[in-house]
């Protein structure tokens, strides 16, 4: 056994007074070869009961009031501590939970630091170390296998390293793999900031660095999930009643003719006819024609049609000074030789769009289906969209879109509208295309991860339709609801929880919190995990740099710890503090120096 300090007082539920025996606060004590800490705020203590060994925590101290006078009449006090059991050692096995209480008069002894590891690393298999208790020193493992089996969410304020913790995790998981993801699963990372482009947690990975100032890396979407009414609606924010229905029709007429390797060009030449060839003819299905051109770089057609005005007074057509009377043979006579050579069977999808709103906006018109104000303003914010996304993506028909288990997608230079379109898209192909693939029980997992996640999971935003926000937080919410059954997790690192939304906080399972001192983040903690104790609690908005409370699901007891901190600089993120002194004082000194 080892050093005997008090014994059991009281026994109230599950809250156990000790009284503890003088220098029983010495820091250090060495017993039998093995070091052991004193009693202090936070230290495990353990209580003998019988063949077991009750572990209880220390949660406060104080003196009782009651004092006695010995012999040399000097006052005493009697020290006491409260002591709360988290679980028992029983054959040299440290083991969870309650399963006995103390009695009145039960001896108390330290704890040796190998009992300790026991208890910090209790649940994991001992191979799995990021860090060490912050108070004790003692290396930790955690238990990998709970660990990845859940969402995980990683919160700090700015430079409370948070982008450290995300790193030495995965960089640790891969470790295990020869510096690979591990077989049967999928990691992608969606990097805000470009923090993870160079050799961060492995070099077996695919890079894409997007950029909208100037094409770099284009990311592969499916054309399935680009070629969706609902999401080209939220991508241009179409109005319900008017340009939604009409993005539909676009849709479906692709759909139906599909099959043909020419459908598009059969479409230019149908609806190029019908402007001309009808008793209605429309003013602006003439511009919307030239825009086609414009776009299918169609140059003598182009200058066909511009030799044709229109003339409001009759509202018809003219050329030449001539008017077109809507006649088939006289449409012939005129456009025959330049329409009918005309064809092509392969066009970019993003252009193949803006030629579809454009030929889908004539046939509307034509037939009364739609008004030209309440759809142009549409076809506006589709151009101006899509020179956005040409420049960061590529649609493809590939099976799968994914080139390698492991993928970084920095989005530092894409501007605000990317940043929100790209992992809304990604996430929604990702989870649909694992969730359709997996069986049940999941033979294989997706790992979705988010740095700065409020970027995307933020209801706080008011740049944007509600519908479309809307929509976006519903994506996420179903996929961290739902995605546990199929194998899908996600991962978030931010530092303003309280941004992101309440729902997707709230199904988070194991968190790693660096420190918070805004009032809204600390209360969001405060309501969201149950699992983290008061003591805890009150420690976040003083935790030093790469210290953070682990608790969550995976964890019985909430633990503080220092994670490692990643020394080589080409391993760790892009996140470090500027070195003023190297900035500032270094250069002036140079600078004095040439001047000499």
């Amino acid at each position: 056994m080892s050093i005997n300090v008090g014994e059991v007082i009281a026994v109230r539920g599950v809250q156990v007074t000790l009284r503890i025996y003088e220098d029983s606060n010495i820091e250090t004590l060495f017993y039998d070869g093995q070091k052991h800490k004193g009693i202090s705020i936070r230290e495990y203590i353990g209580i003998k009961r019988g063949f077991s060994l009750i572990v209880g925590v220390v949660e406060g101290e104080y003196l009782d009031e009651s004092r006695f006078l010995k012999d040399d009449e000097k006052i005493n006090y009697i020290r006491k501590v409260d002591v709360k059991p988290i679980g028992y050692f029983e054959e040299g096995c440290f083991n969870d939970g309650i399963k006995v209480l103390p009695m009145i008069k039960d001896q108390a002894f330290l704890l040796s630091e190998t009992q300790v590891e026991k208890i910090l690393s209790r649940g994991s298999d001992g191979t799995f170390k990021i860090g060490s208790s912050l108070k004790e020193g003692l290396p930790i493992s955690l238990p990998w296998q709970k660990l990845f089996n859940s969402h995980i969410g990683i919160f700090g304020n700015t430079g409370s390293g948070k982008s450290n913790t995300l790193t030495k995790i995965f960089t640790e998981l891969f470790a295990r793999n020869e510096g690979k993801a591990p077989k049967n699963s999928t990691f992608v990372l969606i990097d805000f900031n470009g923090e993870y482009s160079g050799n961060q947690l492995t070099t077996d990975k695919k890079r894409y660095t997007l950029s909208t100032k100037k094409s770099v890396d284009l990311f592969p979407l499916n054309e399935n999930y680009f070629w969706d009414s609902e999401i080209l609606s939220l991508l241009f924010q179409a109005t319900p009643n008017t340009q939604k229905p009409f993005l539909n029709r676009v849709v479906k007429g692709r759909e139906k003719y599909s099959t043909s390797s020419e459908s598009t060009s059969n479409y230019f030449r149908a609806t190029f006819k019908k402007c001309f060839v009808t008793t209605s003819q429309k003013r602006e299905t003439l511009d919307l024609l030239r825009e086609v051109c414009t776009i299918l770089e169609l140059g003598s057609i182009k200058d066909k049609i511009s030799n044709v005005e229109w003339f409001g007074k009759d509202g018809k057509f003219k050329i030449n000074g001539a008017y077109l009377n809507g006649k088939e043979e006289e449409f012939e006579a005129i456009f025959g030789d330049i329409i009918e050579p005309f064809g092509f069977s392969i066009l970019d999808a993003l252009i193949e769009l803006r030629v579809r709103v454009n030929l889908q906006l004539i046939n509307d018109l034509l037939v009364g289906y739609a008004q030209f104000e309440h759809i142009q303003p549409l076809l506006k914010r589709i151009e101006a969209s899509l020179n956005s996304l040409q420049k960061v993506v590529e649609i493809t028909n590939a099976s799968t879109f994914l080139q390698s288990s492991f993928s970084v997608i920095s989005l530092r230079n894409c501007n605000q509208e990317v940043k929100k379109i790209i992992p809304l898209l990604i996430a929604k192909m990702c989870y649909q295309e694992h969730r359709n693939k997996v069986s049940n029980p999941p033979q294989s997992t997706f790992h979705l991860i988010i740095d700065e996640a409020h970027n995307i999971l933020s209801q706080q935003s008011n740049r944007e339709q509600e519908s479309w926000k809307d929509y976006r937080l519903e994506m996420f919410e179903e996929i961290i609801k739902e995605g546990r059954k199929f194998g899908f997790f996600l991962t978030l690192a931010s530092q303003r929880p309280a941004d992101i939304s309440p729902t997707i906080m709230s199904q988070v399972h194991n968190f790693f919190i660096h420190r918070l001192v805004n009032d809204k983040d600390l209360l969001l903690i405060d309501n969201t995990i149950n699992t983290l104790d008061a003591m805890s609690k009150g420690m976040i908005p003083n935790l030093s740099k790469g210290a953070c409370v682990v608790t969550g699901t995976a964890f019985d007891l909430a633990l503080l710890m220092q994670v490692d901190y990643i020394k080589d600089q080409k391993l760790r993120p892009a996140s470090d503090d500027v070195d003023l002194e190297a900035l500032w004082v270094k250069k002036e000194d140079e600078k004095e120096e040439a001047q000499a």
